[in-house]
């Protein structure tokens, strides 16, 4: 599995052409990954710092990504125009743990 983070800043420029490419590219990554569950969250600092977290399953589906041409026309339009600053993360997972107090299995465990 693979995280990627991508933090960034929002030029002035960054207006309804942005947003409505963003909205394509989820659309894209959607199509990319097939039956690979990938994770989208986005969050906004209140310094307007965004952070993209993308899970990715596999190797070969997140360079699909890399390489859709879609995504790439998009990245230079994002170091042409949208964005004043950026940086990008990709990491391979060597663990996950989780914890769900509101799943079956977890009311299951609780002591009696």
């Amino acid at each position: 599995m693979f995280v990627i983070l991508f933090k960034s800043r929002l030029s002035e420029q960054a207006g309804e052409e942005y947003h409505a490419t963003e909205e394509r590219m989820q659309e894209r990554v959607r199509a990319i990954a097939g039956s690979d569950p990938v994770e989208v969250k986005h969050y906004t600092g209140e310094d307007g710092e965004r952070l993209a977290v993308m899970m990715w399953r596999d190797e070969e589906t997140l360079d699909k990504w890399r390489c859709d041409p879609e995504h790439q026309v998009a990245q230079r339009m994002g170091r042409k125009h949208w964005y004043s600053a950026y940086e990008l993360t990709v990491a391979q997972v060597i663990r996950t743990s989780a914890y769900d107090n509101q799943s079956p299995a977890a009311a299951a465990e609780e002591p009696r």
